[in-house]
């Protein structure tokens, strides 16, 4: 099929060797002799998207390619259109060597028009898993912000701000899993030489650009700045938590904030997470994206930490909507070294970020592994010697605390417990110890086990739907006819893993992955079709 590039031609659709429109009758011609457009993708008030073929190059592989094409003929809006569109590719040339960002290809103007050439990314939105696999759980939600946030730091980096963040503009690539960020035709570029004297956090922008509802108060006002991104990425876990989107949810009379608490079931550390990226207050939200992702980072300790400092554990009166354990009284159970070492991650932290010279990512990325080492170790810091350690769970506890109310387990050593046919619907292992654990038939439906050590684990037919399995270890486990759709496996360990018979139906795993483990004619890989062998 060719595609018609007349904005006012009602019917663009027209058959390959047609020459003319059959609809308006205007010329159906390759762009710079190379592109040949082939179907329409989307449309928007400044332009359409549409996806090509280019002929000019070996294998004439498919890429994006954006038309400027303003809804009204004001030539004011012609103008803003254009300074947009050429603010995105000279953005896009400047920072589309990331990865997770779309390469700019060609930038041209044909026939008085203006195009854009892009990368084709070959996936879903954001918006689209929702739709078509439902709400993510708070383990999905926390994957989503690591793997957002340096993306947007990166781009912050480079002194952008991207000002449309919503999950329309998310794409998990089918490649790798991984996502991408798209759209940037309303980005906003920091440096400005010609206005010295205002602050590169406060330059007025020419135009409001963004979605209503994802765009905060400054950004509306048309001074964005770097926490409007924050703002916007809040308002994209609320999404990714409910299924729906801004103009579904109350606001405040007064304030303008958002009621979004009564709809979202969450932890308590990460509620106050999501609620400091949504303040409508510009000076009491995250400044930048690495903020959010200490925070979130040190979420796991808060948690550990909060378990060990009490030796007795009662459900509260009116609990957190997690379920969680708190301490009846502040002062029982005090364990002064576990307060010690809570203290000492929250300095170094702090000391590490502002003491460091290097940029910003460089900072995240080795906060990122440190993270990750003091998990491995089980935060192992030696009790006070007046202090006896804390004993290890057995099975029958760990139960008996899952009827009553309890799911926060992190980081604990649950090696070869008896969990056969256990339902620990939505709990969280994350970090935990469970070499050789029995878990024939338990049921882990969205259940967090990032992190967690596997190997060697009886999992033959256990539901693990949606379980989020980042980074877990899966060496030697047996998944024989185990329920995997839909889970998060993304970097997770399954050399040796027995996945006879199991079904990874939509899940996020890798072929590199996939071929370290065993499989059989019955295994049903992401794609919903069983293996050939």
């Amino acid at each position: 099929m060719t595609y018609c590039l007349n904005p006012k031609c009602r019917h663009p659709e027209n058959s390959p060797d047609q020459r003319t429109c059959a609809s308006c009758g205007s010329a159906i011609v390759k762009l710079r002799d190379r592109y040949c457009v082939s179907q329409a993708l989307a449309h928007g008030g400044f332009g359409a998207t549409f996806l090509a073929q280019d002929e000019g190059l070996p294998g004439e592989p498919v890429c994006v390619i954006k038309q400027l094409r303003p809804s009204v003929d004001d030539p004011n809006v012609f103008q803003m259109a254009r300074d947009l569109f050429e603010r995105e590719a000279k953005t896009l040339g400047r920072i589309g060597n990331h990865p997770q960002i779309p390469r700019l290809l060609d930038y041209f103007e044909e026939d008085n028009q203006f195009y854009l050439v892009q990368e084709y990314i070959n996936g879903a939105t954001l918006q689209q898993e929702v739709k078509r696999y439902g709400a993510f759980s708070e383990a999905g939600v926390k994957q989503f912000l690591s793997e957002v946030l340096p993306i947007l730091q990166y781009i912050h980096d480079q002194r952008v701000i991207h000002r449309d963040i919503k999950p329309a503009n998310l794409i998990r690539r089918v490649e790798d899993c991984k996502l991408v960020m798209i759209d940037f035709g309303a980005v906003k570029n920091e440096v400005n030489n010609t206005i010295n004297s205002q602050s590169l956090h406060t330059t007025v922008t020419s135009y409001a650009v963004g979605t209503a509802g994802f765009a905060p108060p400054e950004q509306i006002a048309l001074r964005p700045v770097y926490a409007s991104d924050v703002y916007a990425v809040g308002v994209t876990c609320i999404y990714l938590l409910t299924g729906k989107s801004p103009k579904d949810f109350d606001y405040h009379p007064s304030t303008g904030e958002m009621l979004w608490e009564k709809k979202v079931r969450v932890s308590d550390a990460l509620a106050q997470v999501l609620k400091k990226m949504l303040e409508v207050s510009v000076r009491h939200r995250y400044q930048s994206a690495i903020e959010v992702l200490n925070a979130i980072q040190l979420e796991p300790y808060e948690d550990s930490l909060a378990n060990s400092m009490t030796s007795h554990k009662k459900p509260i009166s009116g609990s957190d909507k997690s379920g969680f354990f708190k301490p009846t009284n502040a002062g029982e159970g005090y364990n002064p070294s576990v307060v010690q070492m809570a203290t000492s991650i929250r300095e170094r932290r702090i000391k590490s970020i502002e003491a460091n010279p290097k940029s910003s990512i460089d900072v995240e990325r080795e906060m990122k592994a440190k993270t990750w080492k003091a998990k491995e170790t089980k935060l192992s810091v030696p009790p006070a010697s007046k202090n006896p350690p804390v004993a290890r769970i057995d099975s029958h506890t760990l139960l008996s605390s899952y009827i009553n109310g309890r799911r926060d387990f992190a980081m604990q050593d649950l090696s070869m417990l008896d969990l056969e046919r256990a339902d620990l619907t939505e709990v969280n292992f994350h970090g935990c110890k469970l070499h050789k654990t029995n878990l024939h038939k338990a049921i882990l439906f969205n259940s967090d086990l990032g992190q967690a050590s596997l190997n060697q684990a009886f999992l033959k037919d256990a539901n693990l739907s949606r379980a989020y399995l980042s980074h877990a270890d899966l060496e030697g486990a047996d998944l024989r006819g185990a329920d995997l759709s839909d889970a998060y496996l993304n970097h997770a360990n399954l050399r040796g893993a027995n996945l006879s018979g199991a079904n990874l139906t939509n899940s996020k795993v890798s072929e590199e992955q996939l071929a370290m483990a065993k499989m059989n004619w019955m295994t049903i890989r992401p794609n919903g079709k069983r293996t050939v062998l």
